[in-house]
């Protein structure tokens, strides 16, 4: 055999460096193709890990080169000293306890404690993270000394110093020359290397019925060497990361305290009295200003015992000023991660709202997306990020309030703003992209004012478009409150397809008032034109007709030939009872749009047009401008449902040919909820069941009106139903039930009294004049 100048491993770890360097990857990138962690990487290339051989093999495939030139020395790098003489007696420690002090406060974690306790029957060495005050060591050493009984040889206590200020984690090689030396055995000079001292570590393990905690561990690689092989002995590790890569060791991932276990903490780590529970609700805002973390629970009762005379809300007010102490356990977090996983996660502090996904991540760090969600990833196993659904992530409200600080010590002022910006611009463009599946009369095609990000989310459909609204409507809100005027002006306009869906004209108005704020301290007349018409439609579908008539006559004088608008004040005049002027804006809205070459826009004007010429009694009309209208929306795919002309024609035949109006109301029924709009589907259902009444099926016709109905008392929007209650007290009427058809007609007038539905009002006036003859 060749003589060799250096040690297996060393020359081991010189050939896998060369691989790296052929490679051209990072350690990053190696982990990504591999699936071999990073720091595994690290440990391998410096000679300070023995690689399995599947590493070896993955990392020559990568460069493709064959792996078995390099079988005999991985081998010789393998080989561990023999075992000492039989001769040699081992003497055994029975009964030591290295275990620090359990507390005598300890509350809650019984699930936990449970889950600890099956998973060490099962695989004897359970890792329990969370992030960093949660009570990872805590309920460790609780259970350890729970446990004790069942190790009589002995439970040991190693803090491997992995998140501790102001010192280096400690070296395997270190911590296992620990751990023997609490076993009283020695370890010769000899045996330097980790996988030796590992190999009599778990022989002697093997031999004993030990329990051994390790806390503050770093990663995976820290506590490898440290676990058991065969035999009774069990391992607890603590970390503040996950350690996905033990993968023989079962994880128990802590979270914050709930409520009663917080309260309950609280009044037993204070001392004796009753201050807890004399002061409830200041006593909540201790524990949302802790978080719920046991450590910062425990901190503040401190300071209430060592102070007899402070009152809880005392307390309270001082824990507004900050939490130091989280900060410094906290920061300790950050010295594993990379510079830029460091300024992900203080830049995490200035984002809106309290979720987050990685597309916006990217546009506030302006990073790549791949890049982002391998930060996220990282930042999730560091526990200083939560991951509450897949993909949806959200911070600890201490550690937010940690990450803004970072960033304001951090980040200069212009680049904190920037970094604020690209995420108000990447919601504009993610905005109007879902939009633009949400069938809607009136988009905002105005060219966007900023920049677009670099990646944006792909939406399948309109349901995948509704679900982003859905998800992110609570930081799209947010995201006002930190806005330029440009953007203010903007975000509640893409809004509007969203709103139309979901009946939230309260939240429409309110947004629509800040956007009109911000339009006119811009001073773009255009911009203030068209935030009026829009917040003139707001008020509208809220009932509040005399401000929307406002709204509009002032729109009305920068923009005196719009079409969207003259189809907005028809609905509002029809409404008014002014049926035969909506008839003349929408014949009016029709020649502009057929003028502007915009086909939609006709379809839509004329679909109205029939409808008003139905509640003018001109049925013939009406069927035939209904007619028109579907002919022309047949020409085009992207156009809205043609539900306003379906659901007119039906009512326009609906005396003479019940079977026909059923059919087309049917259809319109099944577009409406396809598009899913509670208000259209109430409407269809309404009509629907009137075309029932006309064909005699009452029982079925009563029923309709009433899921109409249902659908409006469950949406924010119940003033809806004043469209449809003269409808269901004519069918109640037909039906024989006259004192129903009496009080619904009553309910019906008071609702359109009360709203300014001058049409309907008359409607319900003369319903329950024929019900009194």
């Amino acid at each position: 055999m060749t003589q060799r100048a250096e040690s297996p491993r060393t020359e081991l770890a010189g050939r896998l460096q060369a691989i790296q360097k052929l490679s051209g990857r990072s350690l990053r990138e190696l982990e990504r193709a591999t699936g071999i962690s990073s720091s595994s990487l690290s440990r391998y290339f410096a000679g300070r890990s023995l690689p399995p051989w599947s590493s070896v093999v993955a990392l020559c495939r990568l460069v493709r080169r064959d792996p078995r030139p390099l079988r005999e020395l991985w081998e010789l790098a393998s080989q561990l000293p023999p075992p000492p003489p039989a001769a040699a007696v081992r003497p055994k420690v029975a009964g030591r306890n290295d275990l620090p002090l359990d507390v005598a406060d300890f509350t809650g974690r019984q699930e936990e404690l449970d889950a600890v306790r099956q998973s060490l029957l099962a695989a004897r060495a359970v890792a329990i993270d969370g992030m960093a005050g949660v009570g990872k060591t805590c309920l460790a050493v609780h259970l350890a000394h729970q446990l004790a009984p069942e190790y009589a040889d002995g439970q040991l206590y190693l803090d491997l110093h992995g998140f501790t200020p102001a010192r280096e984690p400690l070296e395997p090689v270190a911590a296992l020359r620990m751990l023997l030396a609490a076993l009283e055995i020695p370890t010769a000079d000899s045996l330097a290397g980790v996988e030796e001292l590992a190999a009599l570590w778990r022989a002697e393990l093997a031999q004993r019925r030990v329990l051994v905690l390790l806390d503050n561990v770093a990663d995976a690689e820290h506590a490898r060497p440290l676990l058991p092989g065969a035999g009774a002995s069990a391992v607890l590790i603590t970390s503040r990361n996950r350690l996905v890569e033990l993968d023989q060791v079962p994880p128990v991932s802590l979270d914050v305290l709930g409520a009663a276990d917080g309260i309950e903490l609280l009044q037993q780590a204070s001392g004796p009295g009753d201050r807890v529970a004399k002061e409830p609700e200041a006593t909540a805002e201790v524990l949302r200003l802790c978080g719920g973390l046991p450590l910062a629970i425990r901190l503040s009762a401190a300071r209430l015992r060592h102070r007899p005379g402070w009152t809880i809300g005392v307390l309270a007010d001082r824990l507004r000023t900050g939490s130091d102490h989280v900060d410094t356990a906290l920061s300790m977090s950050l010295r594993q991660l990379d510079h830029g996983q460091r300024r992900t996660f203080r830049l995490l502090g200035l984002l809106p709202g309290a979720t987050f996904d990685a597309y916006v991540v990217a546009a506030l760090t302006g990073s790549s997306l791949a890049a982002t969600q391998t930060s996220l990833e990282d930042l999730v196993d560091s526990h200083l990020v939560q991951e509450p659904r897949p993909a949806v992530f959200r911070l600890h409200d201490l550690v937010r309030g940690f990450a803004g600080r970072l960033a304001t010590a951090e980040e200069s002022s212009a680049d904190q703003r920037q970094a604020v910006v690209r995420v108000l611009d990447y919601y504009l463009h993610s905005a109007a992209a879902a939009g633009k599946l949400l069938r809607y009369a009136y988009p905002d095609e105005t060219p966007l004012p900023c920049p677009a990000p670099a990646a944006l989310p792909a939406f399948a459909g309109q349901e995948a478009a509704l679900a982003w609204f859905d998800e992110e409507y609570p930081n799209l809100v947010e995201a006002l409150t930190v806005g330029s005027d440009l953007h203010v002006s903007r975000l509640p306009r893409l809004l509007r397809p969203y709103y139309f869906r979901r009946a939230a004209s309260a939240d429409e108005n309110r947004l629509l008032e800040q956007a009109l704020a911000a339009a006119e301290r811009l001073g773009d007349p255009a911009v203030v034109a068209a935030v009026q018409a829009d917040l003139g439609f707001a008020r509208y579908s809220a009932g509040r007709f005399p401000e929307a008539l406002q709204y509009y006559e002032s729109a009305a004088t920068t923009m005196p030939e719009s079409a969207s608008l003259a189809v907005r004040r028809g609905y509002l005049h029809q409404d008014l009872g002014e049926t035969s002027q909506a008839m003349e804006l929408f014949r009016s809205a029709a020649e502009l749009f057929d003028r502007d070459q915009q086909p939609k826009g006709v379809a839509h004007a004329t679909a109205f047009q029939a409808w008003a010429a139905y509640q003018l009694g001109q049925l013939d009309e009406a069927a035939a401008l209904a007619r028109t209208a579907l002919a022309l929306q047949s020409d085009a795919e992207d156009w809205p449902p043609p539900i306003t002309a379906l659901v007119t024609l039906g009512a326009a035949i609906g005396a003479t040919d019940p079977a026909g109006a059923i059919a087309y109301l049917t259809d319109a029924l099944r577009l409406a909820r396809e598009d899913d709009h509670v208000q259209n589907q109430a409407w269809c259902l309404n009509y629907l069941a009137v075309a029932l009444r006309e064909a005699g099926r009452y029982e079925e016709a009563l029923a309709t009106h009433r899921k109409a109905l249902q659908l409006v008392e469950d949406s924010a929007e119940r003033q809806w139903a004043v469209n449809f209650l003269n409808s269901y007290a004519e069918t109640s009427l037909a039906a024989g039930l006259a004192d129903h058809a009496r009080a619904i007609y009553q309910q019906a007038l008071e609702l359109a009294e009360s709203t300014g539905y001058a049409h309907e009002a008359t409607v319900a006036r003369a319903g329950l004049a024929a019900v009194s003859q």
